[in-house]
C-alpha cells in the first residue's frame, strides 16, 4: 500500500529529523501535538468528525508547515479509508452515508438546500421516469412520426408536437 509506506517514510524522517515521538524522550515537546490546532484535529477525529479534522490539519499545515503536520493529515486521510473499508465490510451503508455527509456538507444551509446536490437528484430522477414512460410508450404507430419529428427538427423538437399530432 502506498499510503501506508508515505506515512512510514515521513514518519522515519521526523523521528529521525528529532521532531517526532523520539524526541519526546530527549525532553521536547512533540511536535505532532504541541499545535493546539492539530489538538483540536485529535478530538475532531476520536469525535468521527471527519471534516473538521482534515481541516484542522489543513490550517496547521498553513500555520506552521511541517513534516510533522503533514504526517498528521495523511494519517487523517488514512483513517477515513481504513474506517470507509471497515464500514463496507460490514456492510453498513447508512453509516457510509453519514460519513458522506460529514464530509460534503459545511454549514446548516447545506441540510436543505446542498450544494447543486438537489438539482442533481432531480434531474436523474425526471430523466429515469421519463424514459421508463417513453420505452413503455414507444411500441405505438406514432413512434414513427416523432422520430421523423426529431429528425427534421434536430435543435428545437422538444419545442413543440410533429405537425400531424397538431389537430
Amino acid at each position: 500500500m502506498v499510503c501506508g509506506r508515505t506515512f512510514i517514510a515521513l514518519f522515519a524522517l521526523l523521528v529521525f529529523l528529532g521532531h517526532g515521538a523520539a524526541s519526546a524522550e530527549s525532553g521536547q515537546v512533540n511536535a505532532v501535538t504541541a499545535h493546539p490546532t492539530l489538538a483540536k484535529a485529535n478530538l475532531f477525529l476520536a469525535a468521527g468528525d471527519y471534516r473538521r479534522a482534515l481541516e484542522a490539519c489543513q490550517r496547521a499545515i498553513d500555520d506552521a508547515p511541517s513534516a510533522a503536520h503533514y504526517i498528521h493529515l495523511t494519517y487523517v486521510y488514512q483513517a477515513i479509508d481504513a474506517y470507509l473499508e471497515h464500514l463496507s465490510q460490514e456492510e453498513r451503508w447508512m453509516a457510509v452515508e453519514h460519513l458522506y455527509l460529514n464530509l460534503a456538507y459545511r454549514d446548516t444551509e447545506d441540510l436543505v438546500d446542498p450544494p447543486g446536490g438537489l438539482a442533481r437528484m432531480a434531474k436523474e430522477m425526471i430523466q429515469a421516469s421519463v424514459r421508463q414512460q417513453s420505452d413503455v410508450s414507444a411500441a405505438n404507430r406514432l413512434w414513427v412520426e416523432q422520430t421523423q419529428w426529431r429528425a427534421a427538427n434536430p435543435k428545437t423538437w422538444w419545442q413543440g408536437m410533429p405537425a400531424a399530432w397538431v389537430r
